[in-house]
Parts: structure tokens; sequence; C-alpha cells
């Protein structure tokens, strides 16, 4: 198999360090180990829910450290909504849904813009309801089909 060119490739790589910083800022953390926990922690979550080519192109996205964190997750059988995601993340951890969903959000608004908006539309598309919002988008209702 030959290794094709990706639509939108991130536009600017970021190491590790430069992303700990960057979710820093975006979660107003007291500390740079704090922030290395809240990526650790949303990224394995959301390694446990994204799978195929999305899981694949969002490793690709990510620094190093943090897409083995992500690709080390078994994906779960159980499909999360966006709502369940945290509060999954909150039993996991220990700690408040309140704390788990300003995680998640300081987190993966960094993986936003290193995903790029086609990567993002196409695991949004993949991921059950509710997602979109924790990634700092619309949250745009899906055509349900009459039955």
């Amino acid at each position: 198999m030959y290794d094709q060119p990706r639509a939108n490739p991130p536009l600017t790589a970021m190491t590790f360090d430069q992303m700990l910083e960057r979710v820093r800022y975006e979660g107003a953390y007291p500390t740079r180990e704090r922030a290395a926990e809240a990526v650790r922690t949303v990224l394995a979550a959301l390694g446990r829910q994204v799978t195929g080519d999305e899981r694949v192109d969002l490793a690709q996205c990510l620094p190093v450290e943090a897409a083995l964190t992500l690709t080390t997750q078994i994906p779960d059988t159980e499909r999360l909504t966006g709502w369940g995601f945290v509060k999954d993340l909150a039993v996991r951890t220990g700690v408040s849904p309140a704390i788990a969903r300003w995680d998640t959000g300081a987190v993966l608004a960094v993986v936003t813009r290193l995903a790029g908006p086609d990567l993002l539309a196409r695991t949004l598309h993949q991921l059950p309801d509710g997602y979109a919002l924790l990634f700092g988008q619309a949250e745009l209702r899906r055509p349900q089909l009459a039955a």
C-alpha cells in the first residue's frame, strides 16, 4: 500500500512541549504538570472512542507523545455520546463532570487546530452526537430518517 497525501494537512507541526504550553494556556492550568495530566487523560479517552482512518490520521497530526497516548488505547465497543464521554472521563479520573468537561475542552481545542477542518469534520461524523461542542464547534443536528 502506498502512502497517499491527506487533505488539509496540519498547518504547523507542534512539539509535545508546545502542545502542553498551549493546553496550559487554554485551560488556565497553574502548572505544566496539570496540563500534561489533562492531555494524557483526554487523549486516552478519545483513543477509546475514535477508530479507523480517523484515528490514524489524528495520531499523525499530534506530537509523538500525544499520538502514543491516543493509539495505545483499545477502542471501546460502547459508543459514548459527548456527555457520556465527559461523564466516563470524570469517573475514570475521580473528578467532577465540570472539571472533566473543562479538561476536555482545553485539550480538544488544541487537537482541533492540529487536525484541521477536513479531518475534524470526518472525525465528528464518525462519533455520536455531542462531540462537536467538545471540540469547540457548532453542534448541528443530524437529519433523522422518517420511520
